[in-house]
């Protein structure tokens, strides 16, 4: 029986020290000529949860500089974890759930919302950060003096349960240095959706401005909806303002009870880092096999590495200089993810309902997008 090349053909950064799977053609009945199918791998069950490893990281082929920018960027992300992330690694997500929400009581950790990134099941909604880690971002910034320090560690600790707090202890000025570092954030940017900006006028602020075209004569003041049109319709804005509503020359903005939600500095890095590595692990799922989009572990590992071995031997050849591949500095893995851990990122999209593990019962585990 012909052999036909491998379903799971691949494009490789580098040569591939492994051998590609070949899988036996089919033939028709009658004689027919055989033709290339693509087999699904076997499925003896789903894996509950991934146990935690290490995987050995080797940054060569980057220059100095190339090595101090990662290692800048490693250090100023915020040690937040995701809940889904969290669920990928237990046994029970309702025991959890569970043991979450009695941490959080305690103060021992606190919840970070984060609306709006990602869709649908690859959107990252929360995140747990140990309290005392937090506290120790707060101490050791750079851009606060130690009097607005001992006053956001005050405001944390009378909210330890919230994510969000009011800000009537601080001043205007010690609010905006707060935002500016990265520790506050407004309440509203979290909770406005930006699909709500492409939405019909119909079912925004706008509707009352909206229906009066057809309600009113054309060309009259009241068509485009009267005088007090932006009020009416929520908005506001100096230059609509009267002289009478118009706020006084030098008055400040009173945002006493404005309420603000907590945040970490870098976090915009670490959920943009997080996004794109769970596309992008699904995008090489489909690479593998496109028909079923699933793959072994350990060739969706090979994938993610840049098709680059990790081994001793490898190592070793690579230190002596006798390597004559891509270097692994020199991949995607790390020109575009910071070295990021193919096995974090697995345990990202499997929380989050991305992939499922399962056990083939011949190659060992393997990954099947959900």
């Amino acid at each position: 029986m012909p052999k036909t090349p491998s379903p799971f053909a691949r494009k490789r950064e580098a040569p591939s020290p492994l051998k590609a799977l070949r899988r036996s053609s089919s033939s028709k009945s009658g004689g027919a000529q055989a033709t290339a199918t693509e087999d699904k791998l076997d499925d003896t069950g789903l894996v509950p949860s991934l146990a935690p490893r290490g995987v050995a990281q080797d940054a060569a082929g980057m220059g100095s500089e190339r090595i101090g920018e990662v290692l800048r960027f490693r250090q100023n992300l915020p040690r937040i974890v995701s809940v889904a992330h969290i669920h990928a690694l237990s046994a029970s997500s309702t025991e959890t759930e569970r043991e979450l929400a009695r941490l959080i009581a305690r103060g021992a950790v606190r919840k970070v919302i984060v609306p709006g990134r990602g869709k649908g099941g690859a959107a990252v909604g929360e995140g747990v950060v140990l309290a005392e880690d937090w506290k120790t971002n707060v101490r050791e910034s750079r851009n606060l003096d130690e009097e607005l320090k001992d006053k956001c560690l005050a405001l944390m600790d009378a909210h330890p349960n919230s994510s969000v707090a009011p800000t009537t202890s601080l001043s205007n000025d010690e609010v905006r240095s707060l935002v500016q570092a990265g520790y506050l954030i407004s309440t509203s940017a979290l909770s406005s959706n930006i699909n709500d900006s492409f939405a019909r006028p119909g079912l925004s602020s706008l509707s009352t401005l909206s229906q009066s075209g057809f309600k009113s004569a054309t060309g009259t003041l009241a068509a485009v909806g009267g005088t007090d049109a932006i009020h009416s319709s929520g908005g506001g804005g100096s230059t609509l303002a009267t002289s009478a509503s118009r706020p006084a020359p030098g008055t400040k903005f009173q945002h006493n009870m404005q309420t603000m939600t907590f945040s970490l500095p870098s976090t915009g890095a670490y959920l943009k880092l997080l996004t794109s590595a769970r596309l992008h692990l699904l995008a090489l799922l489909k690479q593998l096999s496109p028909r079923h989009k699933e793959a072994t572990i350990e060739m969706l590992r090979e994938k993610w590495d840049g098709n680059i071995l990790n081994d001793a031997t490898s190592r070793a050849k690579r230190a002596r200089g006798e390597w004559g591949g891509v270097m692994p500095g020199k991949t995607r893995k790390w020109r575009e993810f910071w070295g990021l851990e193919f096995r974090w990122v697995l345990e990202e999209c499997v929380g989050g309902g991305l992939v499922e593990v399962f056990e083939t019962g011949s190659v060992g585990l393997a990954v099947r997008a959900s």
